[in-house]
């Protein structure tokens, strides 16, 4: 079957690695499903895999790809929920928590396979693109504002990088929830779309906001940092879920940390619950992913592209339509 793989790890040259051609289509095993993909959506995860984070060279060749929606062996339109062993279901109980494609074969190709504890029903009123967007960046941040940040409608949020999928996604949940949310980018275009997404004010990394925020959501890292932790009010928030910028701050604003009451809080992914939760709010509110681009999977060289030089607001979606 077509495929897009990593076939090398190049950690400085990511898409030196990155082949589209042939592989073997999955085999049936107990506790499995198969899936024929017709959509799958382009993550950071992605291109970190090609840099052989989380993906060891004795693991490849490995098809690319956590997010996809499909239809299953008996004709369901479903989605995937990409986080493989959190219940045991299909793996057994002893092997950890990974996200698809770490351990195991990706969704861009023709099919994938997956526990079948892992598979949701795709609502009717969601396209196939639209639901392929979700189950990694979009859930990223419904758990990022929902369960981590705890706020509540009326509460502020900044959200920092607006242009990104999972800070593009904070933006539009956040209004939809009732969320007072400012944002940030170096880009004025994208400062101009995330108000027309329902961001209150956007405005260049660093700026002064007009208030403090009840919670930040951070997957910048080190370019931002300080300037998160200097827009909280006291005893506010601070999630973060990535670092695209780096992992090292030069100001690890620990003293205002401790002084302020400040909540530093990790996140990755969502749960299963949380990705039915998103689908179902998505489904009833009308609010739909922010999608950049859609492309057929044999030019998925052109959204890696796009994806690597940060130019791109919301996500790349392949597709098999």
């Amino acid at each position: 079957m077509f495929a897009v793989y990593a076939a090398r790890i190049d950690r400085d040259q990511p898409l030196n690695g990155l082949e589209l051609g042939d592989r073997p289509a999955p085999v049936a095993r107990p506790g499995w499903s198969t899936v024929d993909v017709r959509a799958a959506s382009l993550n950071h995860h992605d291109l970190w895999s090609l840099r052989g984070v989380g993906l060891p060279e004795d693991r490849l060749p490995m098809i690319l790809g956590c997010d996809a929606a499909g239809v299953d062996e008996d004709g369901n339109e479903v989605v995937l929920h990409s986080v493989i062993g959190q219940s045991g279901h299909g793996v057994g109980p002893r092997e950890p928590r990974s996200i698809l494609t770490e351990r195991y074969q990706g969704t861009f190709a023709e099919q994938v396979a997956v526990p079948t504890w892992n598979i949701l029903p795709k609502p009717k009123e969601l396209s196939f693109a639209e639901a392929a967007c979700l189950p990694t960046a979009w859930l990223t941040a419904y758990r990022m504002l929902f369960t981590n940040a705890g706020v509540r409608p009326g509460d502020s949020v900044l959200v920092q990088g607006a242009g990104g999928g999972v800070a593009t996604a904070a933006i539009v949940l956040g209004k939809a929830a009732g969320l007072r949310v400012f944002a940030t980018s170096r880009d004025e275009a994208k400062r101009k779309r995330a108000l027309e997404l329902g961001a209150l004010e956007a405005v260049e990394p660093g700026a002064r906001l007009p208030q403090r925020v009840d919670a930040v959501i951070e997957t910048v890292g080190a370019a931002t940092w300080s300037h998160s932790v200097k827009s909280l009010r006291p005893g506010g928030t601070l999630v973060i879920s990535g670092a695209t910028s780096g992992d090292r701050p030069s100001h690890a604003e620990l003293t205002r940390i401790f002084f302020l009451e400040l909540k530093v809080v990790g996140s990755t992914m969502g749960t299963k619950d949380e990705l039915e939760d998103l689908l179902s709010f998505c489904a009833a509110t009308g609010v739909r992913p922010v999608i950049d681009e859609l492309l057929p999977m044999d030019r998925a060289r052109e959204g890696f592209e796009r994806m690597a030089s940060g130019e791109l607001f919301g996500k790349i979606v392949l597709t098999r339509d």
